[in-house]
């Protein structure tokens, strides 16, 4: 089964980094937000991705076409430029890079890769987000429920930590922490092909008309997601998976190296 990974946004509330390279080029730990998605992926044996690029899409296909060599301690013979890899470190996946638009709307980007999706399911999420999301549980889910579309439903991070007062008396502190109430759109969607029928041109966007529609026909299911899961819309939600990334435990490191 193939994953899309819509790549092609601007990220304009993160220009402290997008302003030279698109958001899921934007690294954690020293590897770009694209490739730790893509290991989530990976790690549940999914490996072929379709990257729908838009805005400063060349970076993307730069990286990957020096991937092998990034991923590898080198040795270069500067008289003749030949190259050799010491250590031979390999990522088994196989990786479409198709320009879907420098402005297209997420509905638009995937509508453009209707013809090599039309034919069987497929996953999708956004390029700057992060979960320990089981996919396999995710895709027997969808396979369960036999309906057109599944998205992953997660409860928020709190903005701000709670207290709790009474008569001037702070009885409880709690610091942020995930929402009780209410559940967002997480990505990591599956859908089938009938899809398609839910774009009827390159101006949609899927989180409106589309998924709507779906909602309203009993279509949609939500595969409600209680672990972790975070994105990166921001300086300070990029310096947060920092932290994390540097902990003992990254949250969303669902494989081995």
């Amino acid at each position: 089964m193939k994953t899309v990974i819509l790549a092609g946004g601007m990220g304009s509330r993160l220009s402290e980094e997008t302003q030279i390279k698109p958001k899921p080029m934007v690294e954690i730990g020293g590897n770009p937000m694209l490739w730790h998605i893509m290991k989530i992926y990976a790690s549940h044996g999914f490996r072929e991705f379709i990257i729908a690029l838009g805005y400063k899409g060349e970076s993307i296909k730069d990286y990957f076409l020096n991937c092998y060599y990034l991923q590898n301690d080198l040795t270069i013979n500067l008289e003749n430029g030949e190259v050799s890899c010491l250590n031979n470190n390999r990522l088994n996946w196989l990786v479409d890079l198709i320009d879907t638009g420098q402005d297209s709307m997420t509905g638009g980007r995937l509508f453009r890769l209707r013809d090599k999706m039309k034919k069987s399911t497929f996953m999708l999420t956004y390029g700057d987000g992060v979960s320990d999301v089981n996919i396999k549980k995710l895709v027997a889910f969808h396979k369960a429920h036999g309906k057109t579309a599944t998205v992953t439903a997660v409860r928020p991070t709190a903005r701000f930590g709670e207290m709790l007062v009474d008569r001037d008396i702070v009885t409880e502190f709690k610091e942020k922490q995930h929402t009780q109430e209410g559940w967002i759109n997480g990505g990591f969607f599956v859908f089938e092909p009938e899809i398609f029928d839910y774009l009827p041109d390159e101006s949609v966007e899927l989180e409106k008309a589309p998924l709507e529609a779906l909602a309203r026909e009993g279509q949609l299911m939500a595969f409600k997601h209680e672990g972790f899961w975070q994105c990166m819309d921001t300086l300070r939600e990029k310096q947060l998976l920092e932290r994390l990334w540097n902990s003992k435990f990254p949250p969303w490191k669902t494989w081995k190296s």
